[in-house]
């Protein structure tokens, strides 16, 4: 018997020491959730955090959650922001409040958002810790309900506030240096083996010529070189004004920098440069952060980004403004940022980057200037017919060529205007969406007006001014409705393999809604116009294949080029760019799309010199009947 109570003795002891382990490291940190009973009108967030160890006080009402105390090592915060991703028709909200003191870090997350109270920091010797649950306060309508600490239930009881009381150690001593130790842990898995306290590195500045170059120390569980390396220019020293020590903290694998748009991916590093009670910004030569990472195919783009905790104080909001991009290689990526906060890498990984982008800019950029003048012209030539004979498919041709006039016109200047002035993009950019909808409507129009002249002759066609008002007035309706909602128009960046720098346009953004709205109108009415030109091409070819002009090569190729011009077919490639010939299909479609209207007007101009040399036998007459069996004038009905 004295064997078997030995082992079991052993065996009671480890179970103990991996569990106190494991409740040490939960309850060195806080998490607190509940179920907020509010009201139906507006609500609000108050925040009042000041540094010592004290007391955190979790409270709401019918209006407002609260979260006040003195827990906090570096940070104060004292604001009010309002709750408007709350419905206001909900009653009941889920939240969650984190605390990490050995990051200094405080976070809410209420719904599915998650708000930075207070923003990650390096660890100053002492924390506020081990917060332990004190007393409520009354049971009330408006309050806190089912709070939990942890997993364990508190009280089903609706509460006006919960408090929690914690105690002032050194955790740098009793968590870091253990940890680095490799003291605290016992067959943990690999992610828990880190340091739980972020890494930092304090320098002081000295006038230098050359600048610092800072290697931040690996964690436990991270190769040596693998973590950023930092260069300091000679011009920080000389923006300071108050203070000169700089302090050089790195985070790995921190949940709340990961907040990131649906289609981009963040690096698990992250490095915060700050210089207590200075805002450096505009610095004259950039700080180089040299990020180590896995290997980033060029399928994948990737840009600097930095989180300004000034603009964006309760948002994690990664931006690439002030921040230039150099790609070193696949597992290497180097920002040059002229000002101190967050930073780290964005991996876009939709949509993908554009290879040989300069040369397809310049392509269309070509194009829709010889477009633009090729439908000036052309509508010169459709007034100037038009006073000569009444045919009714004038005015839909005239149409179609303001329309992508106007189209050719915005989107020559629009990469010009997004780098000039990114301002304008609010207005370019809904004014470039209704002029490619409204071309893609004509292009629309033709194919139903070539529809009811060859299977309906004997009907009388729309008149004008029907015509115009869907051309013309119905793109407007989505447009006007995208331009009330935030964020749809503005600056869209187009990264591309060769180059680190995005192109800049004023179009629809990349951001949720937008993509969705995109998807929703202009792919689905690219899709309709494209597969019903499809559909009357092939209709048009059953109805004229038997004539004898059609045995002709140069008219049948011609009646066929002509309508795929008119009804905008060729845009089928933007469909296509897919697989092995993904480069070869994107410049043919930028060539045929973009010179769209010169195309149109040499149809336009080859048809009549064939009139001409016809003499009005091969093509027919534009008398009664005759419009049915018309090949390159399927449109033409008098």
């Amino acid at each position: 018997m004295e064997p078997r109570l030995t082992w079991t003795l052993c065996t009671v002891l480890i179970v103990a020491f991996v569990t106190s382990s494991a409740s040490g490291e939960d309850d060195r940190n806080l998490k607190f959730c509940g179920t907020w009973h509010h009201g139906k009108g507006p609500l609000w967030l108050n925040v009042n955090l000041t540094t010592g160890c004290d007391r955190i006080v979790v409270s709401a009402n019918q209006t407002a959650l609260s979260v006040m105390g003195k827990i906090t090592a570096q940070c104060t915060s004292l604001d009010t922001v309002p709750l408007t991703h709350i419905k206001p028709t909900e009653e009941r909200t889920d939240f969650c409040v984190y605390w990490e003191p050995l990051l200094d870090q405080l976070k809410l997350k209420i719904g599915k958002e998650v708000l930075p109270l207070c923003s990650p920091a390096s660890l100053k010797d002492h924390c506020c810790t081990y917060l332990s649950h004190g007393a409520n306060s009354y049971e009330t309508t408006f309050g806190i309900a089912e709070g939990h600490v942890r997993n364990d239930l508190v009280s089903h009881k609706t509460w006006a506030s919960y408090e929690f009381n914690g105690s002032f150690i050194n955790c740098r001593e009793t968590f870091c240096d253990q940890a680095s130790q490799g003291s605290t842990h016992l067959n943990m898995p690999e992610e828990n083996t880190q340091n739980p306290c972020a890494q930092s590195t304090a320098l002081k500045l000295e006038d230098s010529v050359t600048g610092y170059n800072v290697t931040l120390s690996p964690p436990q569980g991270v190769v040596q070189g693998a973590t950023p390396s930092i260069h300091l220019p000679p011009a920080l020293k000389k923006a300071t004004k108050f203070n000169n020590e700089v302090v050089c903290t790195y985070f790995r694998n921190n949940s709340l920098f990961q907040e990131a748009p649906t289609n981009a991916k963040i690096l698990i590093d992250v490095v915060s440069i700050t210089i207590d009670n200075e805002i450096i910004k505009d610095l004259s030569e950039p700080i180089k952060i040299s990020f180590h990472h896995n290997v980033i195919h060029k399928t994948h783009s990737r840009k600097c980004v930095s989180w300004d905790t000034r603009k964006d104080p309760l948002k994690v909001n990664w931006l690439d403004e002030g921040c230039q991009t150099q790609v070193k290689g696949e597992k290497q990526t180097e920002c040059h940022c002229n000002h101190l906060t967050y930073f780290t890498v964005l991996v876009q990984l939709e949509p993908k980057p554009v290879r040989h982008l300069l040369a397809l800019t310049v392509i269309t950029s070509l194009g829709c200037a010889v477009s633009f003048i090729s439908c000036i012209i052309l509508i010169v030539y459709l007034c100037r017919k038009n006073r000569r004979s009444k045919e009714l498919s004038i005015p839909i041709h005239m149409g179609l060529a303001v329309s992508l006039a106007l189209l050719n016109l915005l989107f020559f200047f629009t990469g010009v205007l997004a780098n000039v002035c990114e301002s304008m993009c609010v207005w370019v950019g809904p004014a470039l969406h209704y002029a490619l909808l409204s071309s893609l409507i004509w292009m629309g129009i033709e194919i139903f007006h070539t529809f009811w002249l060859v299977q309906m002759v004997f009907s009388p066609t729309p008149k004008a001014w029907i015509w115009n008002l869907v051309g013309f007035g119905a793109p407007a309706v989505p447009v006007i409705v995208l331009a009330i909602i935030p964020d749809i128009y503005g600056v869209r960046k187009i990264y591309q393999t060769d180059v680190s720098d995005p192109y800049k346009m004023c179009w629809m953004t990349d951001n949720d809604n937008a993509l969705l709205a995109h998807y929703v109108i202009n792919l689905t009415l690219l899709a309709i116009v494209v597969s019903s030109g499809l559909v009357m091409l092939f209709l048009v070819y059953r109805e004229i294949r038997n004539r004898a002009e059609w045995r002709q090569n140069r008219v049948a190729f011609f009646s066929i080029w002509g309508l795929s011009v008119l009804f905008g077919t060729t845009w089928i490639l933007n469909f296509l760019n897919f697989g092995p010939f993904t480069d070869f299909i994107h410049f043919v479609s930028t060539i045929l799309n973009s010179f769209q209207g010169f195309l149109l007007m040499l149809r336009f101009f080859m048809l009549d010199r064939m009139r001409k040399q016809a003499g009005g036998s091969v093509l027919g007459s534009s008398s009664t009947g005759s419009t049915r069996q018309h090949m390159l004038q399927t449109q033409e009905r008098s």
